[in-house]
């Protein structure tokens, strides 16, 4: 495939090493390059099979708007955006486009959302209340990190809506990322926790989700179709 990988940050540029390795032709966009996504004219989207977005809150936006106004199908691993999420749904239906979102593209951080949802099923009745932390690096532009929200909703989805799981966030260091979900009863403490080692699991799991994306239309969230990347 030729696959257009927007933003050169950290784990954009692993995102493009990985989607070489895999075999496909890969073009890299960054910031300067894209200003506004002035870049992202139909004709230049037109010479791609798929999009990749890893670039920030600010500027994920402004790129969906152009390429998906064209068709175009769209990887989106930036998060901090979702407050235009039913915008872009709805663009994205009209215009025949396909649009794979999600907070994390690791298969583990995946694996962990159910596991939370067990956890917190099993132990809702039994006197224990929810919080959750999570560590990134310093670069790290939203806060709490998507991630962690999608698991507080995957608590909340189970225990139901009207409690309370804060989210505690720190940024700090090169940390690639630490989620931990606690459950804290009367006399002892329940830890479910994912580490990041680095960021090719983020990067893998992207590329794999637009090898699934490259023969569909329509709008999805990686929760519902993780397993079948």
């Amino acid at each position: 495939m030729r696959i257009l990988v927007l933003g050169v940050g950290k784990t954009g540029k692993l995102v493009a090493e990985v989607a070489a390795e895999r075999g496909h032709s890969v073009h890299v966009l960054d910031a300067k390059e894209n200003k506004d996504a002035a870049a992202l004219t139909a004709p230049f989207v037109a010479g791609f099979d798929i999009i990749i977005d890893f670039t920030t809150p600010e500027a994920v936006v402004s790129n969906m708007r152009a390429c998906l106004a064209t068709g175009a199908k769209m990887v989106i691993g930036t998060t901090g955006w979702y407050d235009k999420l039913d915008d872009m749904k709805s663009l994205a239906e009209r215009r025949g486009a396909a649009l794979l979102y999600g907070t994390n593209f690791s298969i583990g951080v995946q694996k962990m959302l159910d596991l939370a949802k067990k956890m917190s099923a099993a132990l809702k009745d039994s006197g224990y209340h929810f919080a959750i932390s999570e560590t990134h690096h310093e670069s790290k532009l939203d806060s709490p990190s998507g991630t962690a929200i999608t698991l507080r909703d995957a608590v909340l989805e189970t225990i139901g809506s009207n409690n309370e799981v804060p989210i505690h966030a720190t940024r700090t260091g090169e940390v690639a990322g630490i989620h931990t979900l606690e459950a804290i009863g009367h006399g002892d403490r329940l830890l479910l926790t994912h580490e990041s080692k680095s960021r090719r699991p983020f990067a893998e799991g992207a590329v794999r989700a637009a090898e699934w994306l490259a023969s569909r239309t329509g709008v999805y969230n990686v929760r519902e179709v993780f397993d079948k990347l």
